[in-house]
Parts: C-alpha cells; sequence; structure tokens
C-alpha cells in the first residue's frame, strides 16, 4: 500500500506543468530558459558544442575579432590618402589613428556585449554564447573590461592631440566613444531603432578614414572623402548580414534593426547595394590612379559572399557572409590605400 507524503504548509501546491499557480506555461518556460543559458554559461558550456570554453578563448570571442578589419581598412585607406598631397607622414601618428580605431572596435564590441546582456536581448541569440549573456562572466566585469579599452582610445586619441595640436580633435573622440557606447546602452539606444547603420557609415567609414588623413596631412581630399564612403559601405554591409541573420531573434527581443524593419529579403537587395556603393567608387579612382584597378581582386571576396547572401537560409550562411565580407573591406581598405600612396 503506497503512502502519501504531506505537502510541508506554506508551499503552495503545484499545477499540473510543475509550475506554481498563476504562472503561466509560457512564463515558466522562458524562466526555464533563462535558467539553462544562465547555467550553461556559468559552467562554461557553449550552445554549439557543449564543450568548456577556457576563459582566455571567451574573452577573444568577446572581442569578435571577424569586426577588426573594419577598424583597420579605413586607418589603412586613409593613410594611403594622406601620402597623394604629401610623402612625409609619420609612422607613429599611423600607429596611434590604428590604435585608436581598434580599441574603439573592441570597447564598442565588449559594451554591446554588456548592453546586451543586461538587457536580456542575447537569451535569444542562435550564435556563439556571449559573454554577460551567457552568465560566463559577471556583468561588472564585462562593463569595466568594455570602459577599459574605451579609455586606451582616448589615451591613443589624447597622444595624438597633444602631437598635432589640434584640440577640437577632443571633441570628436568624445562623440565617438559616445555613439559607440549608446549603440546599444543606455535607456534608448538608437542601434535599437534602425539607426546602426547610420553610427558605422559615419564613425567607421567617414571619420576614420578622414581623420586618419587629417592627423596625417593636415588636409582631407576627396580621395580620402571618397575612400570613407567605400569603407563605410562595406561596414554596413557586414552590419547588414549580421543583422539579416538575426532577425527573427531581434523581434523577439523588441529589437528594431533596418533588417527588422524592411525584411529578409529587401536587406538582401540593400547588402548588394552597399557594395555597388564601394565598387563604384574604386571604379572612379581607377580612372585616376593607375594601379586603383588591382584592387578589384576583392571580388573573389565580396562575388561569393554576394552569392551566399543572396540564397543563405541558415544562421551559419550568414556567418559566412560577414567574415567574406570583413575580410573584403580589409583588403579593400590596405589595397586601395597602397594604390593610392604609391
Amino acid at each position: 500500500m503506497s503512502k502519501t507524503k504531506k505537502r510541508p504548509s506554506g508551499h503552495p501546491a503545484r499545477t499540473a506543468d510543475g509550475g506554481r499557480p498563476g504562472r503561466t506555461v509560457s512564463d515558466s518556460g522562458r524562466q526555464n530558459a533563462g535558467s539553462r543559458g544562465r547555467n550553461a554559461g556559468r559552467s562554461g558550456a557553449t550552445k554549439k558544442t557543449g564543450k568548456p570554453r577556457s576563459a582566455v578563448r571567451a574573452w577573444i570571442s568577446g572581442a569578435r575579432l571577424r569586426t577588426l578589419p573594419l577598424s583597420i581598412a579605413p586607418v589603412a585607406l586613409g593613410t594611403g590618402a594622406a601620402m597623394v598631397p604629401t610623402e612625409d607622414i609619420s609612422k607613429l601618428r599611423v600607429l596611434l589613428c590604428l590604435l585608436v580605431a581598434v580599441f574603439l572596435q573592441i570597447g564598442v564590441n565588449y559594451a554591446n556585449d554588456y548592453s546586451d546582456g543586461v538587457r536580456g536581448t542575447d537569451a535569444f541569440r542562435v550564435g556563439p554564447p556571449r559573454l554577460t549573456g551567457s552568465g560566463a562572466v559577471r556583468p561588472r566585469t564585462v562593463l569595466i573590461v568594455a570602459l577599459t579599452f574605451f579609455a586606451l582610445a582616448a589615451v591613443s586619441g589624447l597622444v595624438v592631440v597633444v602631437l598635432t595640436g589640434y584640440w577640437w580633435l577632443l571633441a570628436v573622440g568624445v562623440v565617438a566613444i559616445l555613439a559607440g557606447w549608446f549603440y546599444t546602452g543606455g535607456k534608448h539606444p538608437y542601434g535599437y531603432y534602425a539607426l546602426g547603420e547610420l553610427f558605422v557609415f559615419v564613425f567607421f567609414g567617414l571619420v576614420a578614414t578622414a581623420g586618419t588623413t587629417f592627423i596625417l596631412a593636415g588636409e582631407v581630399n576627396t580621395e580620402s572623402w571618397l575612400g570613407g564612403i567605400a569603407i563605410g559601405a562595406l561596414a554596413c554591409a557586414v552590419l547588414m548580414a549580421n543583422n539579416i541573420r538575426d532577425i527573427e531573434q531581434d523581434k523577439l527581443a523588441k529589437k528594431r534593426t533596418l533588417s527588422v524593419l524592411i525584411g529578409r529579403t529587401a536587406s538582401r537587395v540593400v547588402y548588394v547595394v552597399w557594395l555597388v556603393i564601394a565598387y563604384a567608387v574604386l571604379a572612379f579612382l581607377s580612372l585616376l590612379y593607375p594601379k586603383a584597378p588591382l584592387v578589384f581582386f576583392t571580388l573573389l571576396l565580396s562575388a561569393p559572399a554576394t552569392v551566399i547572401m543572396l540564397t543563405a537560409k541558415t544562421p551559419k550562411e550568414f556567418i559566412l557572409v560577414l567574415q567574406l565580407t570583413s575580410f573584403c573591406a580589409l583588403a579593400y581598405g590596405v589595397g586601395l590605400g597602397l594604390a593610392l600612396g604609391y
């Protein structure tokens, strides 16, 4: 004869689905999903392999190294444009411009990790787990690291200001850092209102390229502005590839990216438009600089990326598009910079 255990007083009875009275099945599912994500993060397990990740690998993944070519490309192109009016450029200033761009990029990446994680956006991710969203690292630690890289970018920029005497550049640096933070940070991040492409085009295209040229040559020429437009367009294409992949997840997280607003098909078309803009600039500069046509070799990266983009159905395919486009931007920036400067 089986015995029935008495439930201790003060503990409400469970419902048939194992939850407490007043809790819906969907609420319970969301809480369980969040718990699984946090537990997986604490144990260092990834969703894809189930294997533990080392702390170093987790931080490297959080830096999103595949995006770093987008910070190197405008500096390389801006340097080449600066060599058009003068070949006497400071290698130290080039290095400092590169440090500002790279530190700012990494700072933005960690800041996005922190902000999306604490806001709960990453709970809907299908890609590699993030530091904050997975619970692998305390949010405060990720925030401190993000602010550290912003500070390193600021210090590098301050050295540039001291060397050049252009003190108004401090204002540009402050705006760039604030723009990087409020991309996904703050109560109303503009990245959640379809303005991410605008930020990328302006700061990782025009400002980074023209700013490098000005710091090295004391002026901004037509080559630099056109180069900034091209690199900005390629950077927007990379962001578009990322956002197309995350359309369904961003809808659940109420993150209104441009891809969410215009849909998957239109986003694919816009991606191609960004590439067309970059190669239109290259075609024009090829009329003026004999070595510029050699940069069309980057079609070896952008052409397959376009084909995959137009036919992609899985997140893995969109990640491949992102990687190919990012390296295309690097090759384009370095190649065109050399074509202009030598």
